[in-house]
């Protein structure tokens, strides 16, 4: 397995620098890639559990790409109609180009119904801009250029090159029935969020297995983020999250989702709420607990 960390990219005391180190921090400790949450506006809904200044994830990458060398970067995830599909997929490819081929898109719809109102997007057709809009950027980072005309978008004969070094791999979060039928779709791999191990087990990958079979198409790779939450009491396996409880209940949940085929887990530091919100050391000491146990 490869491991990320969730690199912080909102709350009080986010800055540069504090990015920087995240990313600095994620090279010099031996992970495999850092990720960045997206939110366009911060309306209270938001506010209520990423508060701001919130930035950027795109133009945050974009800069990174330039004070890294190994690590892959991504979205974790990008709320996909936030931005017209063009845009995504030129301001992805440029990442892409600027990193020499490091970017992940990890893509969903996201739930704030007060951030789709400021945007001006309908919120109760916001999984099929997605699909509709998935479609539009993959053909965009193959083509020189595209016509489309869809429900949501139409254009002729466009150009958003350069295209990326790579095709950027697509991770598709959400846990419901259509965001596993988009997983399978469009996605490279599946990037579940705050699950348990049971659930996982006996419903979330069979039903993914099932999209992909109904698809067509071969079965996304399995892609989660963990809350990492270390406790000094063990915490009951029925009703916890993976990545939640002892050192060594978490290190079982990393043996068990080996064994389920996890290929990335992305540990996500975030306690939650704003007022838990930790100084940025706090948090990497949270990780270094962990690195010991990851090779």
């Amino acid at each position: 397995m490869r491991f990320g960390l969730n690199i912080l990219n909102f709350g009080t005391g986010t800055d540069p620098s504090t990015l920087l180190g995240w990313a600095r921090f994620a090279e010099e400790r031996g992970f495999d890639f850092a990720m960045i949450s997206d939110h366009v506006v911060v309306t209270p809904d938001v506010a209520e559990q990423y508060p701001a200044p919130f930035y950027d994830p795109f133009t945050t990458l974009g800069w990174l790409a330039g004070q890294t060398r190994r690590i892959e970067l991504g979205t974790t995830v990008a709320i996909v109609p936030y931005r017209h599909p063009l845009l995504t997929a030129r301001m992805a490819a440029n990442i892409d180009r600027f990193s020499g081929g490091r970017f992940i898109l990890g893509v969903g719809v996201s739930w704030p119904r007060q951030e789709y109102a400021a945007l001006g997007v309908p919120f109760e057709r916001r999984g099929a801009i997605t699909d509709e809009y998935l479609e539009v950027i993959t053909r965009a980072w193959t083509e020189d250029k595209v016509t489309f005309h869809g429900r949501f978008v139409s254009f002729t004969d466009v150009a958003t090159g350069p295209l990326p070094v790579r095709r950027p791999p697509i991770w598709v979060g959400g846990a419901s029935a259509p965001a596993m039928r988009r997983a399978a779709r469009f996605g490279d791999a599946w990037h579940p969020l705050n699950q348990r191990l049971p659930w996982l087990r006996s419903e979330g990958l069979p039903a993914l297995r099932r999209a992909a079979d109904a698809a067509g198409r071969p079965v996304p790779a399995f892609a989660p983020r963990l809350p990492l939450r270390l406790t000094g009491t063990t915490l009951d396996d029925g009703s916890r999250l993976a990545g939640q409880g002892t050192l060594d209940q978490v290190r079982r949940d990393l043996d068990d989702l080996a064994e389920l085929g996890a290929t990335h887990i992305l540990f996500d530091t975030y306690p939650g709420t704003p007022d838990e919100l930790r100084p940025s050391g706090e948090d990497q000491r949270l990780l270094e607990r962990l690195l010991p146990h990851l090779r």
